[in-house]
């Protein structure tokens, strides 16, 4: 499916590595001029530069989504480096230590929560006047397999994604007769870089969670994030869709 973004501004947070890096260079295939924007700046610079130097057209910036004075900066930079955002996905997110609720770290808590659930909302809050004022646009908030079943140990993760969900269809239903659709996307465990460095054991436990017996690929997740941006998907909004590998089937 060739799918074409051409003379659209795409923003997407976390695209630093794994599943955001993966949208971003979908996405700059598909002739969207992208902004790059990560915690890392290093990290940033990198997937842009590989943008552009597959042909495309990107620009890095540096932001701690759970910072709503950054967030909005880092919209407005979009704004006057490519206009727009048309495109909006906020894929930034942080897992948290993993520990009962009954003794989770209440900074941990807090820094979960702001970067995972606040940080979706100011992304929405101040992309999506600029979306209004150029006559619609196309968000994606990643959530997660968690966004529909719980983890042990993993309160403020599970807290934040289920929350997202409902963040996400309030929005679709506000903005839809505005030409705005918002959706979300919820992955299982995927091969990035934070899975890599797991124990042999731990890794394959993992892999037995999902029936089709591997973990994910960043590019299997864009390539459904980048359908739900495109116009091909213009009847879909306040949706929720898996990429999880028969994960939540059991």
């Amino acid at each position: 499916m060739d799918l074409r973004f051409d003379g659209k501004c795409a923003l997407v947070t976390g695209a630093g590595q794994g599943i955001g890096a993966a949208i971003a260079r979908e996405l700059g295939a598909g002739g969207a001029t992208v902004v790059v924007a990560d915690l890392d700046p290093d990290s940033a610079g990198a997937v842009a530069d590989e943008i552009a130097a597959a042909g495309g057209t990107a620009h890095a910036t540096q932001v701690d989504t759970g910072k709503p004075d950054q967030v909005e900066a880092m919209v407005d930079f979009a704004a006057n480096a490519a206009g727009g955002p048309h495109l909006l996905v906020n894929n930034a997110g942080i897992g948290g230590p993993r520990a009962p609720v009954g003794e989770y770290p209440l900074e941990s808590w807090h820094q979960v929560i702001d970067v995972n659930l606040h940080g979706v909302f100011y992304g929405m809050r101040y992309a999506i006047p600029k979306m209004q004022a150029a006559g619609g646009g196309a968000i994606v908030n990643m959530a997660s397999i968690l966004g529909s079943v719980g983890f042990a140990q993993s309160a403020a993760y599970t807290a934040a994604k289920h929350a997202l969900l409902g963040l996400t269809r309030a929005a679709a239903l506000e903005y839809a007769g505005e030409g705005i659709r918002v959706n979300a996307v919820g992955p299982a465990f995927i091969d990035t870089p934070l899975l890599q460095n797991l124990e042999d054991e731990m890794r394959a436990g993992l892999i037995a969670l999902h029936p089709v017996g591997r973990l994910g690929k960043p590019e299997e997740v864009a390539a459904l994030a980048a359908f739900l941006l495109s116009e091909r998907a213009g009847f879909i909004t306040g949706s929720y869709h898996l990429v999880d590998g028969g994960y939540t089937a059991q």
